[in-house]
């Protein structure tokens, strides 16, 4: 019988009877977005009936042939908690259900990175008793074939289910949860955690989102190029592999140390394929309301930085496409210092940052600057607590409409004058030095040479000179990877660092 009537066949069987099912998101201490129409899905028997309620709602659908169903709750209001019901052949039943803000985490390492490990964890553990923030950690997939659920359960916040959390998402949704109040009470957040350690942009990408540009597209096409052949592959690398399981346990039983264990490299289902991740711990999540995503990456795509200007924006685009919600908030963290060591080009992670800066050029956009609070050896600075805080700024100022400073300084134009440069800053009140003297800048003449300026502060600009450059055409701050640059705002925010040239930069080349 063809494997097509078979797999036909399968599904007729598992939906002829299935019992009413729903995604991992809609489970007990979940959270629904407030103010906006929620899908809630799920698979039933083929054309059964399903009836959805909640707070008053009644909603009635049919699943499909696939014994697929979808409804759309009307927008409800912060609150609850509410119990949500499910009933066809079966029944499910959601207890404890809040509406309130629900946000994406997601990234690399950094946001991976757990609130145990941050500064003053044990204190912060002990206090993080918050039981209208919901946390929804997602176990890690790496998919060749989109994914349907995910492997995670809501959790009330408490000193229980903190521990393992992202501490960048924690210590942002807490700073939320602190500042959004509906009446007298405070309005409840949930965290949705995405993230893998070590993972690159398109990696997070779905493939149409990669196919619509020349990078993404160049990726996919060397990805598939690689995996050419890989059954075959795959079947003489288990030969192998059990013939060295026999050798092993002979060296082992001898007290001998085993050969090596040999290796297949890379996949269909490696974690830095792209789109895998998009598959496996993104697309499953879709199209659960939301309000916006918090992002966390760039570490891995540093020695590719040129390239990142396209991929990250694409990404971005992707998610929102992907979500059929509109420009949805899109807040993201700048890599802070941090020193590479002599083998790598300290100017790789200035281009990394200035291409996340670029960014900011789609709306609804925001950036963490931290380029102050890394650290110089480790590449996964403890001052989590910082970073949320900052991402948090951004949401209530540009999300929830506060009137608060969200930004350090950011470079807007420069003019020539007098052998020195005029450099214009927005988000620029109170500008100052933290320390004695300016510092972290540079300028150039025509022959592309950077020497260190002398830097002074005037009003929303700041003026650079240097005697070994006579007349300057261009000027950079903080433009390395672990840079001493010191210019804030009277908000105590850092400026981002920047440059006035396009000259080509070391990554421009590199795919």
């Amino acid at each position: 019988m063809p494997t097509l009537t078979i797999c036909a066949l399968a599904l007729i069987a598992a939906t002829a009877n299935a019992d009413v099912r729903l995604p991992a998101l809609f489970s007990d201490h979940m959270v629904l977005q407030r103010d906006a129409k929620c899908p809630v899905w799920g698979t039933a028997t083929a054309g059964e009936e399903v009836t959805i309620t909640i707070a008053g709602q009644h909603v009635v659908t049919k699943a499909d042939a696939n014994g697929r169903w979808r409804i759309d709750l009307a927008p409800m209001p912060a609150g609850g908690p509410h119990t949500l019901k499910v009933a066809g052949n079966t029944r499910v039943t959601i207890k404890d259900v809040l509406v309130g803000e629900v946000w994406v985490c997601s990234g690399q390492s950094n946001m991976e990175y757990q609130v145990r490990r941050s500064n003053n964890a044990a204190a912060e553990i002990a206090a993080a008793k918050f039981p209208r923030v919901r946390l929804f950690h997602v176990a890690k997939r790496a998919a060749a074939k989109p994914q349907m659920d995910v492997k995670a359960s809501w959790k009330r916040c408490s000193p229980a289910t903190v521990a393992a959390f992202t501490a960048v998402g924690y210590y942002f949704g807490r700073s939320l949860h602190a500042s959004l109040h509906d009446g007298l009470d405070r309005v409840p957040v949930g965290l949705v955690h995405t993230s893998w350690g070590g993972t690159r942009v398109e990696a997070w990408t779905s493939d149409a989102g990669l196919r619509s540009t020349e990078e993404g597209s160049y990726l996919v096409n060397r990805w598939n190029a690689r995996l050419e052949g890989w059954p075959e592959r795959k079947k003489r690398f288990d030969a192998k592999l059990a013939k060295w399981e026999e050798t092993a346990a002979v060296a082992r039983r001898a007290g001998k140390r085993p050969p090596a264990r040999p290796r297949i490299g890379n996949g269909p289902n490696d974690r830095h394929r792209p789109g895998n991740l998009a598959r496996g711990m993104l697309q499953p999540l879709v199209p659960y309301a939301i309000r916006g995503a918090i992002w966390y990456q760039g570490e891995s795509n540093v020695g590719r930085a040129y390239q990142y200007r396209s991929l990250f924006r694409g990404m971005i685009l992707d998610w929102r496409k992907m979500w059929n919600q509109g420009d949805f908030p899109f807040l993201f963290v700048q890599l802070p210092n941090y020193k590479v060591g002599k083998r790598n080009d300290p100017r790789t992670w200035a281009e990394l940052r200035e291409a996340q800066t670029l960014a900011l050029a789609l709306p609804r956009t925001a950036m963490a600057v931290t380029i102050d609070i890394g650290n110089t050896r480790d590449i996964h600075p403890r001052n989590k607590h910082e970073v949320g805080r900052r991402l948090a700024l951004a949401a209530r100022a540009q999300v929830y409409g506060e009137r608060v400073a969200y930004s350090g300084p950011m470079y807007v134009r420069m003019q020539a004058k007098d052998g020195a440069l005029e450099l214009t800053f927005a988000h620029a009140e109170g500008l100052r030095a933290r320390g004695k003297q300016l510092i972290g800048f540079t300028v150039a003449g025509e022959d592309q040479q950077f020497h260190p300026a002398i830097a002074t502060i005037a009003g929303d600009q700041v003026v650079v000179h240097s005697n070994k450059v006579k007349s300057p055409v261009a000027a950079r701050y903080g433009w390395l990877d672990d840079p001493k640059c010191n210019l804030f705002n009277s908000a105590g925010l850092p400026a981002s660092p920047f440059r006035t040239d396009d000259w080509p930069g070391v990554t421009i080349n590199k795919r």
